[in-house]
């Protein structure tokens, strides 16, 4: 046991604080955690909590979200859209008594991701990524791609990345620069 609420539990109370969209891709994310942990050899039952608690901090207004600063790495203070994740590893600590290193960490990373990161950790990056609930067919598609033709969690990794750096320079949004180093650190090894 990873928690100290059941999964249904968990459903119970992320139904309460979250939006029914975001809901609905909580589910999706659990879903395709657990298919990827299983394809992958890791933990199922921890990447069913990891993929359904990564977003139990999206119910926070951003200025609620800016009182826990002091968690933010000083590249995720660029963007607002960021700090859900920092804030999900206290929220799954305090509030769902989730102790498993291994399922916080992948919380606390699962949107701008880090250099070094686990298999496990990228299983719920990926998860949330292309979860087909509610992500679009267009961008899940290719990262799914890159994942079955290779069979790797890597190169599906940079496919993200890929995309969403090209996304971003496309809107004129700032890139985290920790983005880029993992970018380039996944770059160097699916050459």
């Amino acid at each position: 046991m990873y928690t100290k609420y059941s999964i249904e539990e968990i459903k119970e109370k992320l139904k309460n604080c979250l939006s029914y969209e975001r809901y609905i891709h909580s589910l999706g994310t659990m879903e395709k955690a657990m298919e990827l942990a299983e394809r992958f050899g890791l933990d199922v039952e921890k990447a069913q909590v990891a993929g359904l608690l990564h977003d139990c901090a999206k119910c926070i207004s951003n200025e609620e979200l800016e009182a826990y600063s002091h968690a933010f790495d000083e590249s995720e203070k660029m963007s607002c859209k960021t700090w859900h994740a920092p804030v999900g590893e206290i929220i799954a600590r305090r509030d769902y008594g989730v102790t498993d290193d291994e399922i916080l960490s992948s919380i606390r990373w699962h949107t701008i991701g880090k250099v070094g990161m686990s298999d496990f950790e990228k299983v719920i990056f990926l998860a949330d990524k292309i979860e087909n609930r509610t992500r679009e067919p267009e961008f899940r598609e290719k990262i799914e791609k890159a994942l079955n033709k290779h069979n790797s969690l890597d190169h599906a990794m940079f496919k993200s990345f890929k995309i969403t750096i090209k996304s971003l320079v496309k809107r004129k949004l700032p890139i985290c620069f920790q983005t880029i180093e993992v970018y380039n650190d996944l770059l160097t090894k699916i050459l």
